[in-house]
């Protein structure tokens, strides 16, 4: 019984997120790229943004991702990152926390294990803005 209401809950949850039925894209989260990554990351994502040249350790390249972690795209991963869920990865002050930023409607996203999650609108379409950026191997 109680599986059944918790099952019930996610459910009414999930169809609780949709505010317009679309999962954003890549398009929808390059506009939040450009306001508030190219900075530091640079328009094309490659860490060579105007602040770069002031930072003690230079942005990544973030079009390398999916060639860091073995030909896959780590969304949760970056989703953490980029809201400040996960940083005990990462070395010094630089990469601020956008969770703040990435406030408002949720949408149900599965971020690789099979299990959609109420997630920022925003920060889906970051995520898939990003993805859709990576450099590709060449064979």
């Amino acid at each position: 019984m109680h599986r059944v209401i918790i099952g019930l809950a996610a459910a009414l949850g999930l169809a609780g997120c949709m505010e317009d039925g679309a999962m954003p894209e890549a398009q929808d989260g390059r506009a939040l790229f450009m306001t508030n990554c190219a900075v530091c990351h640079g328009a094309d994502g490659k860490g060579d943004g105007v602040m770069a040249r002031a930072m003690k350790t230079p942005p990544k390249n973030l079009t390398l991702i999916q060639l860091r972690n073995g030909d896959v795209f780590p969304r949760a991963k970056i989703m953490s990152t980029i809201d400040g869920y996960a940083r005990s990865d990462l070395a010094g002050p630089g990469m601020p926390e956008f969770g703040a930023l990435l406030d408002g409607d949720l949408v149900p996203y599965d971020s690789g294990d099979g299990k959609p999650t109420p997630t920022p609108r925003k920060l889906v379409a970051l995520a898939e803005y990003l993805e859709s950026i990576q450099a590709r191997r060449t064979p």
